[in-house]
């Protein structure tokens, strides 16, 4: 028995969950970079990824948000290469007290339940070139590169596409 739980964040979460996101970020160095301002308050902003997306949250015993992704369909104001029939996952984060417990990884099979449910017939995400871990766990559930998928900020960063078909 897992000592977390995966639901849709509740509105008295939303800030939890893009505190989490930032400090995710922010703890590994994915800020620290020409967007990363901008990004952060992005990041913060969970009140608009439940709005326009399904906002995800682990909540651990004491009901602490301990990780967050995000998943968005296709005509989504947060999507940022997902076509017709897609369903894209963004900013999955977790806290650094509660890496290594399975919480990425449950995030993304959530996010995965879902797009199946809402139809979708591929899964498709990007990751900056640093999140070496993420992408081993992507891999390990299926996902592969799409690198004619690739894309690059306004500022230049690389971000590396993934995708697995449902």
């Amino acid at each position: 028995m897992s000592d977390f739980e995966v639901r849709v964040a509740r509105p008295e979460e939303w800030a939890a969950a893009g505190d989490v996101t930032v400090e995710a970020y922010r703890v590994n160095g994915y800020l620290d970079h020409p967007d990363g301002r901008a990004y952060a308050a992005s990041l913060r902003n969970a009140a608009r990824r439940a709005e326009h997306g399904v906002l995800w949250v682990a909540v651990d015993v004491d009901g602490r948000v301990v990780g967050t992704a995000t998943v968005a369909l296709p005509g989504s104001t947060l999507t940022q290469m997902c076509r017709e029939g897609e369903a894209e996952l963004r900013m999955v984060a977790v806290a650094p007290h509660a890496r290594g417990r399975g919480v990425g990884e449950a995030l993304t099979r959530a996010s995965l339940d879902l797009a199946v449910e809402r139809g979708a017939k591929r899964m498709v995400l990007a990751s900056l070139e640093a999140m070496t871990a993420a992408h081993r766990l992507y891999e390990r559930l299926g996902f592969s590169r799409a690198p004619e998928r690739d894309w690059h900020t306004d500022g230049g960063l690389l971000l590396m596409a993934f995708t697995r078909d449902l």
